[in-house]
């Protein structure tokens, strides 16, 4: 195929891709380590490069031949032969464990800089043309977090948002949205952008040592949009789960039968609204995007009635047979809630509030809290992404990979939420990842532009592929093939050129 002259810059993507250490091997998919990989384009042609992140894990790691360093679904223990003192002293440290720096999930941009994030309080900085891997931060050291998301957002003024988890800091467990502004004049260059964080306030937890896990955050023009899931970490657990020779993993506990809290945080006065907004029990991996509008905010995610995403994907369950069996229990459905802010104080008890047209509902209860009930958007739907120059407006698409109950993507869909259509493109033995949109340069409509993805063949006698679809039509305008192994990835970001630097600078 052809692709459009103007698509120049570069796609990067991260994802786990080393699971066997000598003779040690991660329980988990999540667990592996991280491998970068991207697509450059340049004058209607693509280059692919493939790095191992070279994080103190992976050297660790490879260094000792075997697995040393914890991650979230497998425990590693010290060399059985230190002396019975060093062991006892590794056991006492473990209690808020050191994390890895083993950032296998998505890419973030801080000013000029990209760097690779996982979950916990550690960054890489990563050239985005050599993915060579550079320094490493530690949030911790400028924000009191013990955890962090890596979905950030990013506003008009260049900052990047992000929350992370305080566990049991001064006898009070939060969780913080923090700032990290953009790189400052050419004289204090030498200073990190990471001096000039600011928390920009911070949500208390309903219970001191079990916080809501969270993996993202919504954000409108005027709020910050927090879901308080009660799938959440058991401190106690946590703490001792090394002694117990357990994962971090098994100390998630979800419980089905608590609510879920909706927070809203106006951005101005860092303050958050007062009314309690809540609905049923679920579980939220990813923000589609959110807005407001007529004084409702209206926030879509995708959400399961249980926990059981992060349990298919134990190595063990990995067998070449996965698909055929593993089923999910509960299908991602995307839900879309409109939150009445501004509503008559005197409506009656049990009156809906939203004066919206949706299917959506808010329901004042007898103690003044609100129970929202969502509308169904689509179902069989995960790794949503959106044209971002419509991130916190009102907007009409969003591009996914389809899975309807297995775990794995087969397709590619785009959804028009406002008349429920969806455009698919898949094959037989194509396990797509996360589309990518990238407007084009004189865009006029939300949907000009292409969506990148890569596809990993389950045939092995098939190489895998870049994809280029039209994002308006879904046709495909080209794919460029890989004559090496791809792995599976998670998230990733496209960088166009004019945001790389160039390499004398």
């Amino acid at each position: 195929g052809q692709l459009p002259t103007w698509l120049q810059g570069t796609l990067l993507r991260n994802g786990p891709g080393m699971h066997t250490i000598g003779d040690t091997k991660y329980n988990h998919w999540f667990d592996g380590l991280a491998l970068l990989h991207s697509f450059t384009f340049k004058n209607g042609e693509v280059y692919y490069r493939s790095k191992y992140l070279r994080s103190d894990t992976y050297n660790c790691n490879i260094e000792a031949n075997r697995i040393v360093v914890s991650e979230f679904g497998t425990m590693a223990y010290p060399d059985p032969c230190k002396n019975i003192f060093a062991k006892a002293f590794t056991y006492l440290s473990h209690t808020i464990p050191e994390f890895t720096d083993n950032c296998l999930i998505n890419i973030m941009k801080t000013g000029e800089d990209f760097y690779a994030t996982s979950e916990t309080n550690f960054i890489r900085k990563i050239n985005p043309q050599t993915l060579e891997t550079l320094e490493k931060v530690d949030y911790s050291k400028y924000v009191a977090v013990n955890v962090a998301t890596s979905h950030p957002h990013y506003d008009s003024a260049g900052n990047t948002l992000n929350m992370g988890t305080s566990i049991v800091d001064k006898g009070k467990t939060k969780y913080i949205l923090f700032k990290i502004p953009p790189p400052v004049p050419e004289k204090e260059k030498k200073k990190s952008c990471f001096k000039h964080l600011e928390v920009v306030c911070s949500i208390p937890s309903r219970s001191l040592l079990h916080p809501s896990y969270y993996h993202s955050f919504g954000i409108t023009e005027n709020y910050i949009v927090f879901v308080e899931q009660p799938f959440k970490l058991d401190i106690v657990k946590m703490a001792t789960a090394y002694i117990r020779g357990v994962n971090w993993a098994s100390c998630l506990v979800y419980n089905k039968e608590d609510k879920t809290w909706f927070h809203f945080v106006d951005k101005k006065t860092k303050k958050e609204v007062s009314t309690k907004f809540y609905t049923d029990a679920m579980v939220l991996f990813h923000h589609i995007n959110a807005y407001e509008e007529d004084g409702h905010i209206i926030f879509d995610i995708i959400a399961y009635t249980d926990n059981s995403l992060y349990d298919m994907f134990y190595l063990k369950n990995l067998t070449k047979d996965f698909e055929k069996n593993n089923k999910l229990t509960s299908i991602p459905t995307c839900k879309r809630f409109v939150v009445p802010l501004q509503y008559d104080k005197d409506a009656e008890v049990g009156s809906n509030l939203v004066t919206l047209p949706s299917t959506a509902t808010a329901v004042k209860e007898k103690d003044g809290s609100i129970y929202c009930q969502p509308e169904i958007l689509c179902e069989g739907i995960e790794l949503p992404r959106i044209n971002y120059d419509y991130n916190s407006k009102k907007y009409k698409y969003f591009f996914a990979t389809g899975v309807q109950w297995s775990p794995v993507p087969t397709r590619i869909v785009k959804c028009n939420i406002e008349t429920k259509e969806m455009l698919h493109w898949g094959e037989d033995h194509c396990w797509p990842s996360e589309p990518i949109f990238v407007p084009s340069p004189d865009a006029r409509e939300e949907d000009d532009g292409v969506v990148l993805t890569c596809v990993v063949m389950s045939d092995p006698k098939r190489a895998p592929f870049l994809l280029v679809l039209d994002a308006k039509t879904f046709k495909e305008l080209g794919r460029a093939t890989i004559d090496v192994e791809m792995h599976l990835d998670l998230h990733g970001m496209f960088i166009p050129e004019k945001d790389l630097k160039t390499e004398t600078e």
